[in-house]
């Protein structure tokens, strides 16, 4: 039978990092998932033979750089899935972090313990991936804000990386107010741009009903909204 853990974090290797400046995290407490390098830890991925065979970070991963810079207080490390590979929270080495919201039923992986604990209140925040819905499950299973940001946006170095091309770094709240407050340090700041222009998808327009088709395309071939239909399809070809 699957171990219960009193807790999402991980004890193996307890931190904390007080924050190196101030800024809009000041004062709030966040962890991270146990793919992200905090130096002098072992990143273990949750899996112990990976974590008996790598030695400590040599330094923090950049997102943790950025948090701590903006104000935030490091305390702890969480529990992921086996090597982030599934969306249940389940592990059978170290157990299932508890589901706050939904008491017995499982947290939602693979970022199980950031979720858990911020469901808590054990944190204010705290850091996950996500490469199929390792941030978004379990956000919804235990009934916090989850953001999966655009791949790329958020700096991944000191990361470890499940499917480079899919992986991104996001992150759990209870507030939305502190969801936004780390997008603001983690995010590039925005440059204003615009969309230009909606290119409509051959395979999109047959499977829905014609008429939404039709009411895409209507509402889309607006006055500075160029859209490219079918009969305009670049020599590439969509």
């Amino acid at each position: 039978m699957l171990m219960r853990l009193e807790n999402g974090f991980l004890d193996l290797d307890p931190l904390h990092l007080p924050a190196t400046g101030s800024g809009p995290l000041s004062g709030l407490r966040f962890a991270v998932k146990d793919v992200i390098d905090v130096a002098g830890t072992v990143t273990g991925l949750g899996h112990p033979l990976w974590r008996s065979t790598h030695a400590p970070a040599a330094s923090n991963a950049d997102c943790v750089v950025r948090l701590l810079a903006a104000g935030a207080e490091l305390i702890g490390k969480t529990h992921t899935d086996e090597l982030t590979y599934s969306l249940s929270g389940q592990n059978a080495h170290y157990g299932m972090p508890p589901n706050p919201a939904v008491p017995n039923a499982v947290p939602g992986g693979s970022s199980s313990g950031s979720a858990s604990v911020t469901a808590a209140g054990l944190v204010d925040f705290a850091i996950g991936t996500d490469t199929g819905g390792s941030v978004r499950v379990p956000a919804s299973f235990c009934g916090i804000y989850g953001l999966r940001p655009t791949h790329g946006a958020v700096d991944n170095r000191g990361v470890a990386q499940l499917a480079h091309s899919f992986d991104t770094v996001g992150w759990f709240a209870r507030d939305a107010r502190i969801l936004r407050a780390v997008g603001h340090v983690l995010l590039p700041p925005s440059h204003g741009l615009r969309l230009q222009r909606v290119r409509m998808i051959r395979e999109a327009s047959i499977v829905v009903a014609p008429e939404l088709s039709v009411q895409a395309e209507q509402w889309l071939a607006t006055p500075g909204f160029p859209l490219i239909c079918e009969k305009q399809q670049p020599p590439w070809g969509f």
